[in-house]
């Protein structure tokens, strides 16, 4: 048979279209073609396809070789598509039999050996897999990732000749098993901080209700150690989270770690990063850090420091929980519902209002300084933190024993955090307006005290819902059903820092 049709799957975003691989031999002058939209290393694969095949023994057939990636419009990029192509030559010369094929779906790059080297983005093309009721071929160092998919058939060899013996009358490959789930280790323990329990209160609300945080205080006073905390008493992620989670760092150029499975991710880019880097981009689009830290922290230190611009860029995904990247040639839209963890110094020098060293900055250097972080991103902190030096900082090289550790406070947020669920079926950040309405019925004194605090600390209607939402979670942590007066005072508490 001179015709073969071999079934792969390309990278588009968090998305994994079925490409279908049609290899045709006619005669005329020996060469090789590949159309359908191929970028360079598409077309660089005839050149690692024929070394593969001929070091594994097999022939290059001396036809005239058309291979189309159909779709034809949808462009194909990377070494993904090498594999399919060597098999696809090797059933339309009738080197393997074509009758099985059309059952699975091939992933992979090959060395000129014949070797498989792992690709990026094999987690959503082991979904889209599953969906469509194939098996799934991919390199060795890839089974792991691609198993994780509940109910998806994997199968992994390490080269083109097992693959083709698997077709043959040779040894046939065992379906991958899920590898077992890890165990979190050397995660941060909220016992480590001493003092500072109005920012560890915060902290603790942040994770209970999803909500954004700024720490505002000298330097070495423990914000950084504070949001290294955060994600250890997060609740833990459910298997659909997890999967979003990995499906983003599987098409990322860092690529995926089976281990880091089920574990919240923490990113914490340097303030000198671009707005490329951080909301995604480039001529191929790529997710950056807010959707790396999709479903877990993004941490940005230094606040002040980053451009503004690339500041002003977390507007938009910070209210909506997504980021579309358009480009002339497509547009692609990335998941971002990231918790916002920042910290900043109050001053250029650090030390206003610090007990143990003057500030040197005149007011307008310390309003400039604080204008690099515009009215509307600030608007939507949810809570805003002074981390002060402390008078008599611990100097030990032993736990204190009477700071509570992140278990026991993790056990509170995920008691809140199931309240809300139960509740609403969402956190507390994410509430609708018209659900906030539902969930923060006020009392009379609670919403003279609202209007009150308004009007004094100039908040914005958007800022008065996030009040209301930071005082739901205060009360879920308390247990209670209403909110109380205490409980919209201390949400008001953690927005004064907008008066300064």
């Amino acid at each position: 048979m001179s015709l073969a049709v071999v079934y792969s799957r390309a990278q588009l975003g968090l998305d994994a279209p079925q490409v279908t691989v049609e290899v045709h031999l006619s005669g005329g002058l020996p060469g090789l073609s590949i159309v359908g939209l191929p970028e360079t290393a598409v077309r660089e694969a005839k050149d690692r396809v024929r070394s593969a095949l001929l070091n594994g023994r097999f022939s290059f057939p001396a036809r005239r070789i058309t291979i189309n990636l159909a779709p034809a419009d949808l462009p194909k990029e990377g070494g993904r598509f090498d594999l399919p192509i060597a098999l696809g030559i090797l059933a339309a010369s009738g080197q393997i039999p074509t009758t099985a094929l059309a059952d699975y779906e091939f992933l992979g790059e090959l060395a000129l050996s014949g070797m498989l080297r792992p690709v990026r983005g094999v987690l959503p093309a082991a979904l889209q897999a599953q969906t469509a009721g194939r098996s799934l071929m991919v390199p060795m160092e890839n089974a792991a990732e691609g198993a994780l998919v509940k109910d998806a058939h994997i199968l992994a060899a390490d080269h083109l000749l097992a693959i083709c013996a698997h077709f043959g009358a040779g040894p046939t490959l065992a379906a991958v098993k899920a590898p077992p789930l890890p165990r979190p280790e050397n995660i941060p323990d909220m016992a480590d901080i001493q003092g500072q329990y109005r920012a560890r209160r915060a902290l603790e609300i942040a994770a209970a209700g999803a909500h954004n945080l700024l720490m505002s205080g000298p330097p070495g006073t423990g914000k950084t150690m504070l949001a290294s905390r955060l994600p250890g008493i997060l609740p833990p992620m459910t298997e659909g989270e997890s999967l979003e989670s990995a499906a983003i760092r599987s098409v990322s150029s860092e690529g995926f770690a089976p281990e880091s499975w089920g574990q919240r991710p923490f990113r914490g880019p340097h303030h000198t990063a671009s707005a490329v880097a951080l909301v995604g981009g480039s001529s191929q689009p790529r997710p950056g850090e807010i959707s790396l830290a999709h479903h877990g922290v993004l941490f940005l230190d230094e606040l002040p420091e980053f451009e503004r611009r690339v500041l002003e860029a977390l507007r938009q995904p910070l209210e909506s929980g997504s980021i579309s990247i358009s480009r002339a040639a497509r547009q692609i839209s990335f998941p971002a519902r990231f918790q916002l963890i920042a910290a900043m110094n109050p001053c250029p020098c650090g030390h206003l209002g610090d007990q143990l060293k003057s500030c040197r900055c005149s007011p307008d250097v310390i309003q400039r300084y604080r204008n690099r972080i515009s009215g509307p991103l600030l608007d939507r902190i949810d809570l805003q933190v002074e981390v002060p030096r402390l008078k008599h900082p611990p100097i030990t090289t032993t736990t204190d024993n009477s700071q509570e550790d992140s278990i026991t406070v993790r056990s509170r947020v995920i008691a809140a955090r199931n309240r809300q669920l139960q509740r609403s079926g969402k956190a507390n950040q994410l509430l609708e307006n018209h659900e906030l309405a539902e969930v923060c019925e006020l009392g009379k004194s609670q919403k003279a005290l609202l209007e009150q605090a308004a009007t004094h600390l100039a908040l914005s209607p958007r800022a008065c819902h996030r009040v209301l939402k930071v005082a739901r979670t205060i009360a879920d942590l308390s247990g209670t059903t209403q909110l109380g007066i205490n409980d919209l005072s201390e949400a008001l508490g953690y927005r004064g820092w907008n008066a300064h």
